[in-house]
């Protein structure tokens, strides 16, 4: 049974940084496009960020581009999110995401 599970979310001032984990169990992160996702108060889940099974390559959206960096550890079987510059509109659920399969989210909240 595939599980992921997402920690280090909080509180942080806008220009702070966080680093999300998402440690999974069930498959291997190698095996399968990595995703985080976010659901802002109020909105809808959009996507923030991949990584490619095949050759680790990564992808942003453009409103985290040049701010977070998603990348893997294979040998821990975990994803990670490295969020620098935080801005207020960053504030959400970030979620954990490998096809169908999704955690239960880890709360950011970006507020001075």
């Amino acid at each position: 049974e595939a599980q992921l599970v997402e920690s280090g979310g909080g509180l942080v001032q806008p220009g702070g940084s966080l680093r999300l984990t998402c440690a999974v169990s069930g498959f291997s992160v190698s095996s399968e496009p990595m995703n985080w996702v976010r659901r802002p108060p109020g909105k809808g889940v959009e996507w923030v960020s991949s990584i490619s099974a095949r050759d680790g390559s990564t992808r942003y959206a453009d409103s985290v581009k040049g701010r977070f960096t998603i990348s893997r550890d294979n040998a821990k079987n975990t994803v990670y999110l490295q969020m620098d510059n935080l801005k207020t509109e960053d504030t959400a659920i970030y979620y954990c995401q490998a096809g169908p399969e999704r955690g239960q989210g880890t709360q950011v909240t970006v507020s001075s």
